[in-house]
C-alpha cells in the first residue's frame, strides 16, 4: 500500500487531497470519501487505507480547503465541549453538497490522469457531513458515479435548495443510507422524504436505520463508535462496491 498528498486546483483554490492506492500495479477501482465535519485527521486516512486493502483506489479531499489553514480540537475535545456546533459551524458553512459535487469534477479530472485508475465509474462514500455530498455527486455526476454511501449523514433531505435528495431523478448509482438511531440531523420524517424520493426516481437503493447506533458510530475516534455497527457497515459498503465496480 501507498499513499501520497496532492494539491488539485478547483474553482476556489487548492484542495489537499490523499491518494491511497493498493499494493501491486493495478489498475484499480476508484472509490471517492468525503468527511466529516471534524476535518482531517488520522481516523480519515485510515478509512481510505481500508479501502485500499480492499483493492481500491481511495480518494481522500480535505473540503475545508476554502477556509484557508485551520485547527479543529480532536473528536473528544469538540463533543466534550458543549457546543459542537460553535467548533464546525463555519467550516460547513464554507462547504456543502453542492461546493463538494463540483469539486468532485475537479477529483475525477485528477483520476483520469493516473494510469492506475480501472475505468471511468467509480463509488462515493460519506460519513455524517460527507454522506450528503456522496449522495449529491451522484446526482451531478450520473455518468460516473456507480455506487454511492451515505453513514448517519445529516440533512440528506431538508427544505434547503442544495438538499442532496432533490438530485434522485438524475441518480443512476445503486446507493445505500445506513442512519443513526435518534440522530436529529437525520430524524424519521427526513428518512421517509429521502426514501420517497429515491423511490419515486427508480433508483436502484436500501435505506435503513442501524438501531442503537448513535450519529458518528462508524469512526473510531469518535467518542460514540460502535464497533460492530460500524463492521456492519462495512460489510455494507464494501459489497456495495463489489457489485457494481468490480
Amino acid at each position: 500500500m501507498a499513499n501520497e498528498q496532492v494539491s488539485i486546483r478547483t474553482a476556489d483554490g487548492i484542495c489537499s487531497t490523499y491518494v491511497v492506492t493498493p499494493a501491486g500495479d493495478g489498475p484499480w477501482p476508484a472509490v471517492i470519501v468525503y468527511m466529516d465535519a471534524l476535518g482531517m485527521r488520522p481516523a480519515l486516512l485510515d478509512v481510505a487505507k481500508r479501502l485500499a486493502e480492499n483493492e481500491y483506489l481511495a480518494l481522500l479531499p480535505d473540503l475545508f480547503y476554502r477556509s484557508g489553514d485551520y485547527q479543529i480540537p480532536t473528536p473528544n475535545e469538540a463533543f466534550a465541549s458543549g457546543d459542537l456546533m460553535k467548533i464546525i459551524g463555519p467550516f460547513m458553512a464554507a462547504t456543502g453538497p453542492d461546493k463538494a459535487a463540483e469539486d468532485t469534477g475537479y477529483l475525477l479530472d485528477y483520476l483520469d490522469t493516473r494510469t492506475d485508475v480501472k475505468g471511468r465509474r467509480i463509488g462515493t462514500v460519506g460519513f455524517c457531513m460527507g454522506g450528503g455530498m456522496a449522495i449529491a455527486a451522484a446526482g451531478v455526476w450520473p455518468d460516473r458515479v456507480a455506487a454511492a454511501a451515505s453513514f448517519h449523514g445529516g440533512g440528506l433531505a431538508s427544505d434547503k435548495p442544495n438538499s442532496p435528495h432533490l438530485l434522485a431523478p438524475k441518480i443512476e448509482a445503486e446507493v445505500y443510507v445506513a442512519g443513526a438511531d435518534n440522530d436529529q440531523s437525520y430524524p424519521p420524517e427526513m428518512a421517509v422524504r429521502l426514501e420517497k424520493a429515491l423511490t419515486d426516481a427508480g433508483v436502484k437503493h436500501r435505506s435503513e436505520i442501524y438501531e442503537g447506533a448513535l450519529h458518528g458510530w462508524m469512526k473510531p475516534d469518535f467518542p460514540i463508535y460502535n464497533e460492530e455497527a460500524a463492521e456492519r457497515g462495512w460489510r455494507e459498503m464494501l459489497a456495495l462496491f463489489a457489485r457494481n465496480l468490480g
